[in-house]
């Protein structure tokens, strides 16, 4: 059953990664002769917090639990939690790839591919780790994850303007 699921994740992370890539090549292609970007400078205060925040939680807590997951023989669950790191080992590549490699704007778009199916790839673990009550533990690390990326979903959705760099009017400007 687990070289089932296995089988199962390795196709649709496949398909998934495939599509992604894809779509940010065709997108890279088109904006081609865009003016590079860089990272808006400096990053604000509060970016350490947030960044500092997403390692811990998405990789470090997680990254025990997987291994203790195999030791334990909890099979299922170092599955779900291997094909997670697959995945995001693969997100940070492409944020790699299309901003220091290529320093293209198709970098912004990166994490709006990547975190939907995320969410998809942690809920889709619940339903694969069941209501056996030794993984319950587990489950609940797979609820915080959600939070988590979907925290960081939001925060990323809310950067977009500092990001493009658009302008901003003051209150004042608008009422002229």
């Amino acid at each position: 059953m687990t070289s089932n699921i296995n089988f199962h994740l390795l196709l649709e992370n496949l398909i998934f990664f495939l599509i992604a890539t894809s779509f940010l090549v065709v997108v890279g292609w088109a904006w081609r002769h865009a003016k590079p970007f860089n990272l808006p400078e400096p990053l604000p205060g509060w970016f350490k917090i947030w960044f500092g925040t997403v390692q811990v939680l998405g990789v470090l807590l997680p990254l025990p639990i997987m291994v203790l997951s195999g030791i334990r023989g909890y099979t299922s669950a170092l599955i779900v939690l291997s094909w997670y790191f697959v995945m995001l080992a693969l997100q940070i590549l492409s944020e790699i790839i299309t901003l220091r490699q290529f320093q293209n704007v198709v970098w912004v778009m990166v994490p709006y591919l990547y975190l939907p199916y995320r969410f998809w790839q942690l809920y889709e673990g619940l339903t694969i780790l069941g209501s056996a009550s030794e993984l319950l533990w587990i489950r609940y690390l797979l609820v915080l994850e959600i939070v988590l990326w979907t925290g960081n979903y939001a925060l990323d959705l809310s950067q977009l303007p500092r990001l493009f760099r658009w302008e901003v009017r003051e209150a004042g400007e608008m009422e002229r």
